[in-house]
């Protein structure tokens, strides 16, 4: 039953390459044959390769399936329309940021989740499951909750439960860099029920704020007595602005009737962007 729901969600069609992840014995590998064009299945366990193999030999659909051996984590992906995976739980979010950078982009992946981590993906700001996981999925893409799957639906169960989401993804992608927006969720969601200054003016993150600023300066040949974003470079080297560093600079931004008092763990996407861009403008950076 399970099997099924995940195939009828997907909404294959005859035209489809389908990629799977960890198709087993192919329970659920046959039922995306009897819809899809192709299969493309990544199995990391060589045992598991022969058993999916074995069970479409000498039918029509041997010649449809075509299996990859090898860490889904570090082979070069196919392309596909459609995605379905039961994966291991222990790669859920490195695998989840594989699929959202993969290009050219697919239609939809349909996956098996832990339930805690699939709900953390559409959580919202004041959801207490909501995190860095949350924002950065939801910038690159939408998900929908499709179906708690219990643990007695497997053998041996599990210790958790379930959950089947959709993702599809953003198209076209924002219009962000990922490294630098990535970097300031970082921070942020470090200690997300803070204040944004209490977290941004820390001594440590100061540190590496003004180390990227100095590799932006030296990166944009920034020469002493340059004025950017109305702050003047120290005189006689590229350096951090006078009259307060970077520190100064933070401390603007933070003050700002937008964001005084804000709190990560309450903070949407446009917040988080409109952030970011207060920043940039005035050569602050969180990805050197």
């Amino acid at each position: 039953m399970v099997v099924q729901g995940i195939v009828d969600k997907a909404a294959i069609r005859s035209t489809d390459v389908v990629m799977e992840v960890g198709p087993g014995t192919g329970n659920l590998t046959v039922k995306l044959l009897d819809r899809a064009k192709k299969v493309v299945a990544v199995e990391y366990d060589v045992r598991m390769v022969r058993e999916v193999l074995k069970r479409v030999e000498g039918t029509d659909h041997a010649r449809s399936l075509h299996v990859i051996q090898g860490d889904v984590l570090k082979v070069a992906l196919p392309f596909f329309d459609v995605c379905v995976a039961n994966i291991p739980y222990q790669i859920s979010s490195p695998l989840l940021f594989k699929l959202l950078a993969h290009r050219p982009m697919f239609r939809c992946a349909v996956i098996m989740l832990q339930e805690e981590f699939a709900q953390r993906l559409t959580a919202k700001p004041g959801d207490d499951l909501y995190c860095r996981l949350s924002v950065n999925t939801q910038l690159l893409a939408k998900v929908d909750q499709l179906m708690k799957v219990g643990r007695n639906n497997f053998r041996p169960p599990p210790k958790v439960d379930s959950r089947v989401v959709r993702i599809e993804l953003r198209n076209p992608p924002p219009p962000v860099n990922f490294n630098e927006w990535d970097g300031l969720v970082r921070l942020v969601f470090n200690r997300k029920h803070k204040t944004l200054h209490a977290v941004l003016t820390t001594k440590s993150v100061l540190t590496v704020l003004e180390k990227n600023f100095k590799t932006y300066m030296a990166l944009r040949g920034k020469e002493s007595g340059e004025v950017v974003a109305g702050i003047e470079i120290e005189g006689g080297k590229t350096g951090v602005p006078i009259a307060g560093g970077v520190k100064a600079l933070v401390e603007e931004v933070v003050a700002l009737p937008a964001f005084e008092g804000k709190r990560a763990a309450k903070m949407d996407l446009d917040d988080f962007l409109a952030l970011l861009a207060e920043f940039n403008q005035r050569g602050v950076h969180f990805s050197s």
